[in-house]
């Protein structure tokens, strides 16, 4: 009973309040984040507006990954109802085109001034959620979206990450930036020097009991760079973290922007270590997810 009670509370929160709103552009003073204020003002003062525009669009960072079920939009009571007509609600993980070209859940014909319509999305899995409206001179009003869905958080979008080198700018923090794939030459990806022993290692702040690792690599070139891979998980920083036990190795070669996850069976700690021992290879990794408990 208690757990049935658990998931039907969380499948009732309202993910929205606790993302950040952005838009394509901003008229006067209706911010984008007016649409997540929890108010439900149905006034011009209450809602979202951008100018009148090329595709206008609205989009809420989540912050994890969630399975998306349902999202509700308020439209606007005084005037202009027919600013959300059109509207497509997008979700997904890449920000490609700000996240633009993510699948669609759902597209909006109308919605009458004041009134609150709901969409299911049936799940869709994603960071970032969209809306858009295709056109030229466009404006895209919003007075409330809420989202609810279920899902486990990353833990790693939270943790910080450091490298053993930089090729470059592509830092070890790309990795966990909540984007698996972006067009270009590694654009959202980590990279070592091309050395030894290369190593990437994520700080989760705090103790956790990690059951699922997922890598995600690179999609322009060098998917062999990841074989060989040992992930490790501990409290040690001897040797950086890479002396800690061993949750897996990534023994085949891993497609060109596919994603793998590995089991840990809820092994302990702190810290969790991509390394290469005795190989001499840039460190490539375009995202890594960690998937626990807290020790409480």
């Amino acid at each position: 009973i208690c757990i049935v009670t658990f998931l039907f509370i969380h499948f009732l929160e309202n993910l929205a309040v606790a993302g950040a709103a952005t838009q394509s552009s901003t008229s006067e003073n209706w911010f984008a984040e007016k649409a997540i204020d929890r108010g439900l003002q149905q006034l011009y003062t209450g809602c979202s507006s951008t100018l009148s525009q090329t595709n206008p669009w609205w989009r809420l960072d989540l912050h994890h990954i969630y399975r998306v079920n349902r999202v509700v939009i308020t439209n606007r009571n005084d005037c202009c109802a027919e600013r959300i007509n059109g509207m497509e609600i997008r979700i997904g993980n890449p920000l490609e085109n700000n996240s633009n070209n993510n699948p669609i859940c759902a597209v909006i014909p109308a919605i009458p001034a004041g009134e609150s319509y709901s969409y299911s999305c049936g799940g869709m899995e994603g960071r970032y959620m969209n809306l858009i409206i295709p056109g030229d001179m466009k404006i895209l009003t919003l007075c409330e979206v809420k989202v609810y869905g279920e899902g486990k958080p990353n833990l790693a979008l939270k943790g910080t990450a450091v490298q053993s080198t930089t090729y470059y700018h592509w830092g070890a923090a790309n990795a966990i930036d909540g984007i698996r794939y972006a067009p270009g030459v590694a654009s959202y990806c980590s990279i070592t020097l091309n050395q030894l022993n290369q190593w990437w290692r994520l700080d989760l702040l705090e103790y956790y009991y990690i059951y699922k690792v997922t890598i995600t690599n690179r999609a322009d070139c060098c998917s062999e760079r990841m074989t060989g891979v040992e992930i490790r998980i501990g409290n040690s920083l001897e040797n950086n973290g890479n002396s800690n036990p061993r949750c897996a190795v990534v023994t085949s070669r891993v497609p060109p922007g596919g994603t793998v996850s590995f089991n840990c069976n809820g092994m302990g700690g702190r810290y969790v270590n991509m390394y290469v021992p005795n190989i001499q290879t840039y460190l490539t990794l375009c995202e890594v997810e960690v998937y626990g408990t807290g020790n409480f």
